[in-house]
């Protein structure tokens, strides 16, 4: 399987995970192959950093099967200076990532202007590669509704709305800077921004969406229960909405399913830290999905087989662990982190 985006730590932040400890669980869950985000400590937003990262997969285990993000400032040199790296190091350097809302790591590029201004600067480079865009509008967060000992209060700070308008501004943006690569809309948690994406491809845009396992099994009533840490960027949803997002999944009107692996330490997420350990989700999802009667076919274009199509990776064999042993991996996998958001779900499993 692939897993199109993972948070694996290290470097800055070897005590929520090493390179090796993620390659290691990720094994044992049958992803084969990942693609890095640049919210790293330091950030993968210069040539120094990503060629000193990807040395320090391959000595953790990994070469070709270890793809990154180079992360997007608002420097038009640093954006410039990325298209020619997705170039230098094709297949390595995967695309280019956005955060057009702060999250782990305030990388976020949060106005109106500084985003177009990225897609300007991109369309003029001739980029044609991926961007991947985490949408959330800044201006549309409520902080003020965030209750620290309710984690569910989280999807009150950041409601949908944030999202679906952050999804509008990147399609209109692109379209206004005649950008000609691919759109992909990161961990998509709302059914109305999957309508404007839908919309989108129909006028020919060039846009594909993913999910994670966290938005599609688990709802914002499971955050209120602290013990199980379940407070991520963007936060969960209501029941109804994860409802039509595990729909539009098993229907396959979404492109493909990525963990948004994003481990912390339990001091952490106590103190309000955003994200998740996801690997063991992704199996669980997998099962819910085959008990759903997901045909083999839409499976494997889920967990790689799409991912690899639109990135140029080849035709690739997707291999799935087998039906019978996917809810005790999922276990053995929860237990190498030190909490478990998707225990709810595994106990109705």
């Amino acid at each position: 399987m692939i897993d199109a985006h993972v948070h694996l730590r290290d470097w800055g932040q070897r005590e929520k995970e090493t390179l090796a400890h993620g390659f290691a669980v990720a094994k044992l869950c049958g992803v084969e192959e990942f693609f890095d985000m640049p919210n790293t400590v330091p950030p993968l937003t210069s040539e120094q950093e990503i060629l000193r990262r990807l040395e320090d997969a391959k000595a953790a285990g990994l070469k070709n099967s270890y793809h990154l993000y180079a992360g997007l400032t608002g420097d038009s040199q640093q954006i410039a200076s990325m298209v020619e790296l997705t170039k230098k190091l094709k297949g390595q350097v995967i695309g280019l990532k956005l955060f057009a809302g702060h999250s782990t790591g305030n990388m976020g590029l949060v106005t109106e202007q500084q985003q177009r201004k990225v897609y300007e600067e991109l369309a003029a480079s001739q980029y044609e590669g991926v961007v991947a865009v985490h949408c959330e509008k800044e201006s549309l967060l409520l902080p003020d509704l965030e209750d620290p000992t309710d984690f569910s209060t989280h999807s009150l700070a950041r409601p949908s709305k944030a999202e679906v308008q952050s999804v509008a501004d990147q399609l209109e943006f692109c379209r206004d800077a005649g950008f000609k690569g691919t759109l992909h809309i990161c961990h998509l948690s709302s059914p109305e921004a999957l309508d404007l994406i839908e919309e989108a491809k129909r006028r020919g845009q060039k846009v594909t969406c993913a999910v994670t396992p966290h938005h599609v099994l688990l709802s914002s009533e499971v955050a209120k229960d602290q013990s199980l840490y379940a407070k991520m960027n963007p936060p969960l949803r209501s029941e109804a909405e994860r409802k039509q997002l595990f729909s539009a999944l098993l229907s396959g009107r979404i492109d493909w399913i990525e963990t948004d692996h994003a481990p912390h330490t339990l001091q952490d997420k106590r103190n309000g830290a955003c994200g998740i350990p996801g690997f063991s989700g992704l199996l669980l999802l997998v099962k819910v999905l085959l008990d759903n009667d997901c045909s083999p076919t839409l499976l494997k274009l889920l967990v790689g087989g799409r991912v690899s199509q639109v990135f140029g990776l080849g035709k690739k064999d997707i291999f799935i662990p087998a039906y019978e042993n996917l809810l005790e991996l999922s276990s053995q996998a929860a237990k190498m982190y030190v909490f478990d958001p998707f225990l709810t779900v595994r106990q109705k499993c």
